[in-house]
């Protein structure tokens, strides 16, 4: 990565690869026409931060390179010092699923980092926590309104005598009734929910509220469980009873959760999930590869790390197959892509849906650049399993876990999947949180720490100004994990307690 910089305040660009024929502006607000880089190029005109600059004059149907790769064809003849914005970029075709390299180049194992551990709630089934939460989830959306209104009562009058239970969380779908419960694609909101009824941070301590009649029976959100951690509002007499059911039962599971205590845990314990919202294209550059590289830390510490967002992997796909540890792990991986293509094609959407406006202000003109950017967070490790959508992790080591890219179904689905922490890069800014897990926000830009000092962790914009090397933000990300996990440090998002709602990912008919 090649930063054009001699002071602070002079003009900045970034080219990432040797190849590149263009560069980003790295200039808060932007560079002015006729300024002069220290290179001799000199824009043509005034070009905003983040965006793209030719750095070559390119023909009508050149290919416009970066990061090494094809993000699009020239609409038209195009001068170097040119702005080029999303309207002169020509999306090019998606790589071919059939024609993919697999398992060809997988990396070499790295060398392990010994000695890292946090401080966790130990489970009797050998997990660990890095929360000690009272969850208490619901088998349909019936009954929200009685489970919120519970659940303010237990916080106000019952949650302040167990000292040592970090919170309660009413975990709120809007699956259960009125829906094609047994259509194929079920399967996928079922198992999200019955996975994270398992979730570690719950101590298996888990309560259910269900209404009665509906579809998905309160004993299928976990299977096998005890019948007396259930609810049945239609069981109860009145709304009155319907609370006071609520709340004892809540309170007897807090008597057990608060003896839980944190204990030394090997940081191979830890599930950490990896996503971004609000990109830029900075992403790629700054936010992206630091995550990548603290992914790789923890994938040597035997951790498990999760990647995820199919939109924004499809584009970038021939460039993971190659890692994936196996033929096995590859041919899911391309598996996972194929779906998606299906399911976007029944709901007549292309790629070119993504990437959003906010995306397009901050310098990204497709989803082939976005998607390049993205895959950054994985870091450089060999590629070890693939889940589908709401599937329980069972392995250590990178982890493809595929999702939507909306970011509050990705978030719930690596909810499912068992992390105890997302790492969430930032571009734009979003206040999006986890109320299960600690999110922590790592921001692309200096700017947009500076505007909200409150609400990102990490700032690796440090990275495009030459403050800091991607390494350097790595590990504090990395070290960051550890004592967010061991409580020992809050995130923005948990000091604030924003999270947003769950959100499943139900690809099956609703009726």
């Amino acid at each position: 990565m090649d930063t054009m910089v001699s002071q602070k305040e002079e003009p900045l660009y970034i080219k990432i690869h040797s190849a590149d024929n263009v560069a980003i502006v790295v200039n808060e607000g932007g560079l002015p026409q006729g300024t002069v880089f220290s290179s001799g190029l000199e824009l043509k005109e005034h070009v905003p931060q983040g965006h793209k600059v030719a750095l070559t004059d390119l023909k009508q149907e050149e290919a416009i390179v970066r990061y090494g790769e094809v993000i699009g064809y020239a609409v038209c003849p195009i001068q170097k010092g040119s702005w080029i914005d999303e309207s002169l970029v020509k999306l090019p075709i998606p790589p071919n699923l059939d024609e993919l390299t697999i398992a060809n180049k997988v990396p070499e194992v790295q060398a392990p980092l010994e000695g890292y551990t946090f401080e966790g709630y130990r489970n009797e089934n050998g997990t660990a926590g890095t929360k000690n939460i009272l969850g208490i989830m619901t088998s349909v959306q019936c009954v929200v309104g009685v489970l919120d209104y519970a659940v303010k009562r237990i916080e106000e009058e019952i949650l302040p005598k167990y000292p040592n239970v970090d919170d309660v969380v009413a975990l709120k779908h809007n699956y259960g009734c009125g829906v094609a419960i047994n259509a194929p694609e079920a399967v996928v909101p079922i198992r999200t929910i019955q996975n994270l009824a398992t979730h570690p941070n719950f101590g298996g301590e888990l309560l259910i509220v269900g209404l009665g009649c509906e579809k998905l029976q309160p004993d299928r959100v976990l299977p096998g469980g005890d019948k007396n951690n259930i609810i049945v509002l239609q069981e109860q007499h009145g709304f009155e009873q319907m609370v006071k059911a609520i709340m004892e039962a809540a309170e007897e599971r807090l008597i057990r959760l608060n003896h839980r205590q944190r204990v030394t845990c090997p940081a191979s314990d830890l599930v950490i999930g990896l996503q971004c919202g609000g990109s830029d294209a900075f992403s790629g550059v700054t936010a992206n590869p630091a995550v990548g590289y603290a992914a790789d830390l923890l994938v040597r510490a035997g951790a498990t790390v999760m990647f995820s967002e199919v939109t924004e992997v499809r584009d970038a796909i021939h460039l993971l197959t190659p890692r994936a540890v196996n033929e096995t792990v590859g041919g899911a991986l391309i598996h996972e892509m194929k779906w998606y293509d299906h399911y976007l094609d029944l709901g007549d959407a292309d790629r070119s849906a993504n990437p959003a406006p906010g995306n397009k202000k901050g310098g990204l003109a497709n989803v082939v650049e976005k998607s390049l950017g993205s895959i950054a967070k994985s870091g450089s490790s060999a590629i070890v399993g693939v889940l589908s959508p709401g599937e329980k992790v069972m392995k250590k080591g990178l982890i493809y876990a595929a999702t939507p890219a909306s970011d509050f179904v990705c978030g719930t689905s690596q909810l499912a999947s068992g992390i105890h922490l997302q790492v969430f890069t930032t571009g734009r800014g979003t206040p999006y949180g986890l109320a299960m897990v600690p999110v922590m926000k790592v921001s692309t830009r200096n700017f947009l720490k500076e505007q909200w000092p409150d609400l990102i962790d990490v700032n690796a914009g440090r990275i495009a100004t030459g403050e800091a090397t991607i390494e350097e933000v790595g590990w504090e990300i990395f070290r960051m994990i550890l004592d967010v996990a061991s409580g020992q440090k809050e995130t923005w998002a948990e000091h604030w307690k924003l999270h947003n709602d769950l959100c499943l990912f139900n690809p099956a008919p609703v009726t």
